[in-house]
């Protein structure tokens, strides 16, 4: 459904150039939810706004729906639907002629666009406010109403730029279910988040971005496997770096990495490591606050691609 060789994106600035996106290569198969994780900034919407053909790569080669992306964006943009951030819909009119209107822009009568308007309505449990204004609509049936615009041409493919962002609890879980039943309906989904829960429980597959690079690809589990063992993070007051100097040359922590006054280890046993790591500490004269004992997660895997938690860089510009 989509392929992609070295994949570029560069601005001009006052600064110079600079490249957003520097050299994406992947593979996403059809009727998969394929998602790009990372921070802001990491230029996951910049490679898809290229994809979707609303800006064009530096250099590099895809093929988007069976279509070359740049030689033939036209017909790239017959096949795929786009949900940006930030949505589409004109707050002024009902969500009913909203998603009339856009099926007309793609071709369909009046009596195919008002067809294909009341099923996305009804799929998206959008009947109740179909006929108010978008203005009067919560966050989550405005975000569920750019998905009908993104999906009212049928499109194979549809891009969803972190389509949950802002939205509460109940209407974020509302979404993904939403997502799901794409899925199981033949759509193929490319879509991003910084959302690790997100990513974990949607995604068949995904990418981790981080400075324009993907930095792992694989599916959740598969990635989170990479990263052998259990994580047992140690809070040590003010005394970190020493801590770390102690623990890390154990034959049982396989890797190291410090935080402040936290101390993050992987090892192969977190229950008999555990103990050991207590003993060492008190011997030592160092002062635990807390220990943390987890099974590796999606931003134990961006940390160690990158030496940060994914979580300290959700505000990343």
């Amino acid at each position: 459904m989509i392929v992609t060789k070295d994949l570029r994106r560069t601005f001009k600035s006052r600064r110079g150039a600079v490249e957003a996106v520097a050299g994406v290569s992947l593979k996403v198969v059809g009727g998969e939810i394929f998602g790009f994780l990372g921070p802001n900034g990491a230029g996951k919407t910049t490679t898809l706004r290229m994809l979707a053909t609303l800006l064009p790569p530096s250099s590099g080669e895809a093929t988007v729906a069976g279509q070359d992306l740049r030689r033939h964006p036209d017909l790239v943009r017959q096949r795929i639907g786009y949900v940006g951030q930030s949505g589409g819909a004109d707050p002024d009119v009902t969500g009913r002629v909203e998603l009339e209107f856009e099926g007309r822009l793609y071709g369909l009568d009046s009596g195919r666009a008002r067809r294909r308007a009341a099923e996305l309505l009804a799929s998206l449990e959008l009947e109740a406010c179909a006929d108010r204004k978008v203005k009067t609509y919560s966050g989550g049936q405005r975000r569920r109403l750019d998905m009908g615009i993104g999906l009212v041409h049928s499109p194979e493919l549809l891009f969803l730029d972190e389509p949950t962002t802002g939205l509460d609890p109940q209407s974020r879980a509302r979404m993904w279910e939403e997502v799901r039943q794409l899925r199981e309906r033949g759509t193929t989904v490319f879509l991003t988040t910084h959302y690790l829960e997100e990513a974990d429980a949607l995604c068949d597959r995904l990418a981790i971005m981080d400075h324009g690079l993907i930095v792992a690809e694989g599916t959740p589990d598969e990635l989170k496997r990479a990263v052998a063992g259990d994580v047992v993070t140690l809070g040590v007051r003010g005394q970190g770096e020493a801590a770390l100097e102690l623990l890390r040359s154990q034959p049982f922590v396989k890797e190291a990495s410090l935080d402040g006054d936290l101390v993050r280890l992987y090892v192969d046993r977190g229950e008999t490591a555990a103990p050991a790591l207590l003993r060492l500490l008190d011997t030592a004269g160092l002062e635990l606050t807390t220990l943390v004992m987890s099974r590796p997660s999606l931003d134990d895997v961006f940390l160690r691609q990158t030496g940060r938690s994914l979580r300290e860089s959700q505000g990343v510009a």
